[in-house]
C-alpha cells in the first residue's frame, strides 16, 4: 500500500486496516515458526506497513 493511499483513508478505515494487518503479521510469524514460509521478507513488509498505518493514525488523531 502506497503512502498516498494510506493518507487518503479516514481514521475508522485506518484502524480497520491496522487490525487486519496485525492479524496477518501474527499468522505469518506463527506459520514461519512452524515451518519456513516461502517468502520471509513478507514479514518485514507487513511490519513496515503497520508502522506506516500507526504513524498516519497518530497524525490524524492530533489534527482533531
Amino acid at each position: 500500500m502506497k503512502s498516498a493511499e494510506i493518507k487518503g483513508l479516514n481514521l475508522a478505515e485506518l484502524n480497520e486496516k491496522l487490525g487486519g494487518e496485525q492479524e496477518t503479521l501474527r499468522k505469518l510469524k506463527f506459520a514461519h515458526k512452524v515451518s519456513a514460509i516461502e517468502n520471509p521478507m513478507k514479514i518485514r513488509e507487513v511490519r513496515k506497513l503497520i508502522a506506516k498505518l500507526k504513524t498516519e493514525v497518530t497524525v490524524k488523531e492530533k489534527v482533531k
